[in-house]
């Protein structure tokens, strides 16, 4: 069983000032792939508190993956992926790559997404961006890799080619 949290990062939200749409959203969804989702935070665009949520998630609680959605974009308060790349021990730039190459044909917007993924341990971190529309666009790139890169950070010591 692969277990997962969702970590919605958003100011508003966080007061309680927005509903989150995006957060339950990639829940669905990755629990439509057997993924169990333990853990989900709404948190604000503090990158000390995004740091320590992401640590807690990975050492403590020892998801096998983790997804953040909101912060990615270039507003000043966006430091998901500054605390992330600062918490992750491998970068995964062909993830971040995928997504932004998916949501270029969506919108121009796409190439000022500076969302990573990473390795921290045993556990898989993704940016995600915030609105509802790109979460689900960005992940749905995502979700045919996921169960694979899962188990090879759980050890998985099978070729990967077919």
């Amino acid at each position: 069983m692969i277990t997962g949290g969702v970590i919605t990062i958003s100011d508003k939200g966080s007061r309680n000032e927005r509903e989150d749409i995006s957060g339950p959203e990639i829940t669905r969804m990755l629990s439509d792939l057997d993924i169990r989702i333990t853990d989900y935070d709404i948190i604000p665009d503090e990158k000390e508190i995004i740091q320590d949520k992401l640590k807690q998630y990975t050492d403590n609680k020892n998801l096998d993956l983790v997804v953040t959605t909101g912060g990615t974009g270039v507003s000043p308060r966006d430091v998901t992926p500054d605390a992330t790349l600062e918490v992750i021990e491998k970068e995964l730039p062909g993830m971040a790559e995928a997504m932004r190459r998916e949501s270029m044909k969506k919108t121009p917007h796409a190439m000022i997404s500076r969302a990573v993924a990473g390795i921290r341990g045993q556990s898989l971190i993704i940016n995600l961006p915030g609105s509802p529309k790109g979460a689900r666009e960005n992940l749905a790139v995502l979700l045919p890799a996921l169960k694979h890169t899962i188990e090879k950070l759980k050890g998985d010591m099978s070729d990967c080619g077919g």
